[in-house]
């Protein structure tokens, strides 16, 4: 998805350029050489991601608001849906105190960065999972299984009408 994101970023990007009258040389030499003539080209035509900054940095190089460079919901394809993988809180704290204490830790820190105590479940990413079985020296799938054998480990589709967002 996020191949397909920037490309709809980028087309955003051409848009307001030629609205501006500029070339890709144009930007750069109004710009004076801040954005070279490659990478807005890049941008523009979806082979590199933009980061938030810099898509900031250009909003105000063009003198538009950031949510302009921003696509359109019907220019987006549609959203994959992806299973949510989803940690049910109070089977945890039932699960072998000895083999889940590294996760219980993990679980804390990430309740902590998003000021979330009351949950009963916390939704994580694909690569979490990954994460914790290598810090426990296993695979994911022997992880996922036994976080399943906990009653810990749930997945869920997405409701059909969350809003999409952007990749990570």
């Amino acid at each position: 998805m996020s191949r397909e994101y920037a490309k709809a970023v980028g087309s955003r990007l051409r848009a307001i350029r030629i609205q501006q009258g500029l070339s890709l040389q144009g930007v750069e030499q109004k710009s004076r050489g801040r954005w070279k003539t490659a990478a807005v080209g890049s941008y523009e035509r979806g082979d590199r991601m933009i980061s938030v900054h810099q898509l900031s940095e250009l909003a105000g190089f063009y003198g538009v608001p950031v949510s302009a460079l921003l696509p359109n919901e019907d220019q987006l394809p549609p959203r994959e849906r992806r299973p949510r993988t989803v940690l049910n809180l109070e089977k945890l704290a039932a699960a072998p105190p000895d083999s889940s204490a590294l996760v219980r830790r993990w679980v804390a820190q990430i309740q902590r960065q998003r000021d979330d105590y009351a949950g009963h479940v916390l939704s994580i990413r694909d690569g979490d999972v990954r994460a914790l079985a290598l810090l426990h020296d296993t695979t994911p799938q022997e992880f996922a299984e036994r976080l399943r054998s906990w009653g810990v480990l749930e997945t869920s589709f997405p409701e059909e009408h969350e809003p999409h967002e952007p990749p990570e």
